[in-house]
């Protein structure tokens, strides 16, 4: 179990300690920016292959709880819900993405930048690694497994925090009226009246969305070594 923890602690430790801190900044001003992210992309996927490579070589001998049929019910639930938050979140142009902090400042994109999944949270990658994590922990229960896929729900529920942090101090007075009329946690802009629901917006994302978790359901034994049942 141990080395399962250091390793999940290595792959955070590069993410989060990394883009998260001033070392981000140190770095950018001794690499260049492009210097930068391709030192961060391959740390990224070093300390990620190598996290993958323990959890599939780690024995699962012990268990936080005991196999339940019943709980194999959560990741059919939220997995649906984690794939329309995944792919519909690049259908929409949202400022919390590298490279897009600009859109902001332009008087012409403000209008669109709050719609579809952005009106349910501004941060609709990170809910869907959410979800597939901890579905993940449920349906598994062995101690390896709520360790791995608790690396990835740490980051996900960190990196929404984090990035929001980001933004405040780069964008300053242009991250606030996108904050106002949005929320991290999902629905939460909604439910405080800030935002509505907007259901024709959101069609094309929940079906592709759909679409894209029914492919992974067929092929899930293909890409996890498990099937689905």
């Amino acid at each position: 179990m141990w080395i399962m923890v250091m390793g999940g602690a290595l792959f955070l430790a590069t993410h989060l300690g990394i883009s998260s801190t001033s070392l981000r900044s140190k770095l950018t001003d001794r690499l260049g920016q492009r210097g930068y992210l391709g030192l961060y992309s391959l740390l990224a996927i070093a300390t990620l292959g190598y996290l993958i490579w323990l959890y599939n070589f780690v024995p699962r001998f012990d268990y936080f709880w005991a196999l339940d049929p019943k709980l194999y019910w959560a990741p059919k639930i939220l997995m649906p819900i984690a794939f329309i938050f995944l792919l519909g979140g690049f259908m929409v142009r949202n400022p919390t993405a590298v490279g897009l902090e600009n859109t902001l400042k332009d008087p012409e994109q403000k209008d669109r930048l709050v719609r579809g999944l952005t009106r349910i949270t501004r941060h609709p990658f990170q809910w869907s690694v959410v979800l597939w994590a901890v579905s993940h922990m449920a349906a598994n229960g062995d101690v390896v497994s709520v360790v791995f896929f608790g690396t990835f729900a740490i980051l996900g529920a960190a990196g929404g925090v984090l990035i929001d942090r980001k933004k405040a101090a780069s964008l300053g007075e242009d991250w606030l009226p996108f904050v106002e009329a949005t929320s991290n946690i999902p629905f939460a802009a909604i439910l405080s009246g800030r935002n509505k629901l907007v259901l024709k917006e959101l069609l094309l994302p929940v079906g592709v969305g759909l679409l894209g978790y029914g492919l992974v359901y067929w092929g899930h034994e293909w890409v996890g070594g498990v099937r689905i049942i």
